[in-house]
């Protein structure tokens, strides 16, 4: 898997995430105190977020890190 393929992967996974948790895209960047479009962009494979973004986003929708992972 090449590396743009890696990052809309996570970011499908990140999505189905906060889905199950009945939240918007809103909801999950105020949580994790950060930009509706940062999250987008995440969500859209657009950006490479770093590990320690990842870890917040996974701490937020209270899941291990290597569930975001799991695709």
């Amino acid at each position: 898997m090449n590396r743009e393929g890696l990052k809309k992967k996570l970011g499908k996974r990140v999505v189905q995430l906060r889905e199950e948790k009945g939240w918007s895209q809103a909801d999950l960047a105020r949580a994790c105190k950060k930009d509706r479009q940062a999250l987008e962009k995440i969500e859209n494979g657009k950006v490479n977020p770093t590990v320690y973004t990842l870890y917040e986003i996974a701490q937020v929708l209270e899941v291990p890190l290597l569930e975001l992972f799991r695709f």
